[in-house]
């Protein structure tokens, strides 16, 4: 997701002369787009957000899914452990985007690192393809490296994306859109065809084909227009990194803005992932519905769509509603959605002849839209929690704590799993499971009063943070906030 964008600016006025067109309008804004920066940044947000992220992080979910499921064969409560690991190094997010800021390497600032990312997630995945009996501690570090990759790739581009957006500020919701829809498409291509390769070359063949998103992040750092920066004063990396972690520090410690960040770490912990349970219930040929690998992957890409809807219903009819009212409804509901799982383990689903299939396909479009709507407003809040001069670095340290809640979450509900011994071919307790977690999910209702009351255009932070903005910077803070929840629309499955 692009966490440091600064929105302050229109799309682009098309020319009186130039009728739109649905077929040619998005070639020639993609044209202008190149023309007004560089080709090759743009060829970067396509390569980052559409393949490597998108289309590579649907086919990395499937693919990982099965790899582990049938390939190293660990129970579902371990591999909610397993992927809790692996999605570590996006929560150590503020670091590589410090070391994008602040060090640079042989004068350059972003290319090394696509280079190092590129670097990372094709030697991970060609040792994963290609080693016929790898040790599940071996593919788990691959798996990991794998992950760090695509995250460093992400916080570089997200740098280069701001950096634009400042110095074309005309061209800020663009670059904005630009990165959603190129995630949006990546997403919803990969997801269907994911099942499919799954089937037709395993798992391993999966990860080889993985090889393609990290080889053109590559090459991103190969050929991006980059300004060379000779001597650099590396005797100053240190003192930066002290000042803006004394700076983040002394924000953390206000209470406008500590509570709001417990309210949204506990709200993801407390909603726990039994995910890889349901998964091994899927396809579990005897108690489950035993669906193929083609009907996985079109499952999780109509969540994909779900997830679109609900990022549009946000943006069209809730922007404006005040933070707490909203949280308050959207955790409500998304327990109760969680209740279509309840039904469809019980079987409930068939007394009333609605099939496996169609009824999942209902719940997890449902379930993902209303976990985008939730996502969403935190987004909105974490913006207005960032005070003026690390905005971008505080913002990624935000989505750091966010992600601990998801990792938390996520071992919370392998652990959930493992004491109520639901196995690879055990489903019996499965039901209480999704019970347990459903109530779970109703729980951060009661903290709600953590939230600040206002609503996205009122001012959270203390007088003595914003005094150092002139009219200009609180006149585009207001306009990111209306704008940042365009940023990200797909994610993984846990809204990463």
């Amino acid at each position: 997701m692009v966490e440091e964008g600064n929105v302050e600016g229109g799309n682009k006025a098309v020319e009186p002369d130039k009728k739109p067109n649905c077929f040619w309008g998005p070639i020639d804004w993609l044209r202008m787009l190149a023309a007004e920066t560089h080709w090759s940044f743009v060829f970067g947000i396509v390569s980052v957000y559409g393949i490597s992220q998108g289309l590579g992080g649907a086919l990395a979910r499937v693919g990982t899914e099965y790899y582990m499921k049938d390939v190293q064969k660990v129970q579902p409560s371990e591999l909610q452990v397993y992927s809790g690991i692996i999605s570590i190094p996006w929560i150590v997010k503020p670091i590589w985007g410090l070391l994008t800021d602040v060090v640079s390497i042989r004068g350059y600032r972003r290319r090394p690192y696509f280079i190092l990312s590129g670097l990372l997630g094709l030697v991970s995945m060609l040792l994963i393809s290609l080693h016929s009996k790898l040790h599940l501690v071996f593919a788990l570090l691959a798996l990991t490296a794998g992950s760090a990759g695509v995250a460093i790739a992400d916080v570089t581009i997200d740098a280069c994306v701001a950096q634009n957006s400042i110095s074309h500020p005309s061209l800020a919701t663009d670059l904005q859109s630009l990165c959603t829809l190129m995630s949006a498409i990546g997403a919803l291509v990969g997801f269907p065809i994911s099942g499919v390769f799954v089937h037709l070359v395993g798992p391993k063949g999966v990860f080889g084909l993985l090889t393609i998103p990290p080889a053109l992040v590559f090459l991103v750092g190969i050929i991006l227009s980059e300004p060379h920066v000779p001597n650099f004063a590396y005797k100053e990396i240190s003192q930066k990194f002290i000042d803006a972690g004394k700076a983040m520090w002394r924000t953390l410690k206000c209470p406008e803005v500590w509570r709001p960040c417990l309210y949204m770490y506990l709200s993801f912990a407390l909603s726990l992932n039994i995910s890889e349970g349901l998964f091994y219930w899927y396809t579990d040929s005897k108690g489950g519905p035993s669906f193929s690998q083609e009907s996985i992957g079109y499952i999780f890409s109509i969540g994909a769509v779900g997830a679109i809807l609900g990022a549009i219903l946000y943006q069209n009819k809730l922007k404006d509603e005040p933070f707490r009212d909203l949280l308050f409804w959207i955790q409500l509901f998304y327990g109760l959605t969680g209740m279509l799982d309840l039904m469809l383990v019980l079987r409930i689903n068939l007394k009333f002849g609605i099939p496996d299939y169609l009824f999942i396909v209902i719940g997890e479009a449902a379930t993902q839209m209303i976990w985008r709507l939730k996502w969403m407003p935190l987004l909105v809040l974490s913006a207005k929690l960032c005070p003026s001069g690390i905005e971008g670095t505080f913002f990624a340290l935000l989505m750091s704590i966010d992600n601990v809640g998801l990792l938390s979450s996520t071992w919370g509900g392998g652990l959930l799993l493992h004491l109520l011994n639901v196995t690879r071919t055990k489903f019996e307790n499965l039901w209480l499971a999704i019970l347990i977690r459903n109530i779970l999910r109703l729980s951060p209702l009661g903290i709600l009063f953590l939230v600040p009351r206002g609503d996205p255009s009122s001012s959270i932070l203390p007088t003595e943070m914003l005094n150092s903005k002139d009219e200009a910077e609180t006149e585009a803070e207001a306009e990111e906030s209306k704008n940042i929840e365009l940023v990200s629309l797909i994610n993984s499955g846990d809204g990463r």
